[in-house]
């Protein structure tokens, strides 16, 4: 693979130079737009040191303290958009992210690509951090739709509750729309893959010198896992919040809601 000069690199920086200027001009809050870039430069980095680390140790007691750590952010992170408290969600975000992201991970791993030892951090890592990057966008996305959509439906679901509805009959629509809201990101992924754009994984593979049938199949595999962590990680969020907010009498909870409203 062809190597990047510290110099060349900063190169690339000119681009996001001009989306910097456009966003101070239209004032769309230029100063958080650059705190993302120097905190995206120092995690990479860091987290370049951290894999070198942790790939000549290979210690199986290390790589699941790192999972822990990395799962605990991403359901920290995918709360970001809500406005109820992240500590209200913070359990729901990371159960939904274990069992629609890890849990079809752990099926890729062991029975499509059967790694041993199961915890070699050279597969483990990368792949766990695209799904985890996809899983935690589509509970983002599924939640904060959901939220919004009850706050400003609110009277039409409390009148749907009092006709005789019951809470899922009432809230099945917004379930629904937040659904589909969280999966646009990878149906749109999916529809341009392989005619407008070549995916990341495959992109890479390629450039490393692995031939272009062996990155397709490997990108194949990954567009799954993907769609399916996202799309069960969003479910799975959404009925969570959507059981803490009704009752078992069939009731929404107006204080819980208030606090998007």
């Amino acid at each position: 693979m062809q190597p990047i000069p510290l110099v060349n690199l900063a190169i690339a920086f000119i681009p996001v130079f001009v989306v910097i200027v456009i966003i101070w001009r239209w004032d769309m809050g230029y100063k958080a737009f650059i705190y993302a870039i120097f905190r995206m430069i120092v995690q990479l980095l860091l987290i370049g040191y951290v894999l070198t680390y942790i790939f000549g140790t290979n210690s199986y007691s290390i790589v699941i303290t790192i999972l822990i750590i990395m799962l605990l952010a991403a359901s920290w992170i995918s709360l970001r958009t809500t406005s109820l408290p992240r500590k209200t969600l913070m359990l729901n975000a990371f159960f939904s992210i274990v069992i629609g992201g890890v849990a079809v991970l752990i099926i890729v791993t062991q029975g499509v690509l059967l790694i041993d030892p199961w915890y070699s951090p050279q597969y483990l890592f990368p792949l766990l951090g695209m799904v985890l990057g996809n899983t935690l966008n589509g509970i983002s996305l599924a939640l904060e739709r959901f939220m919004d959509s009850l706050s400003v439906r609110r009277k039409e679901v409390e009148m749907l509750l009092s006709l005789g509805a019951t809470s899922w009959e009432a809230a099945h629509d917004l379930i629904r729309d937040a659904l589909r809201t969280s999966m646009i990101p990878t149906l749109n992924s999916m529809l341009v893959m392989g005619i407008v754009s070549l995916p990341g994984m495959m992109t890479g593979q390629i450039l490393a010198g692995v031939s272009p049938g062996e990155a397709v199949r490997y990108q194949i595999m990954m567009i799954f896992v993907i769609a399916s962590g996202a799309a069960l990680g969003a479910t799975l969020v959404v009925i969570l919040a959507f059981r803490a907010l009704f009752n078992s009498r069939h009731q929404l909870l107006l204080k819980r809601l208030r606090t998007v409203s």
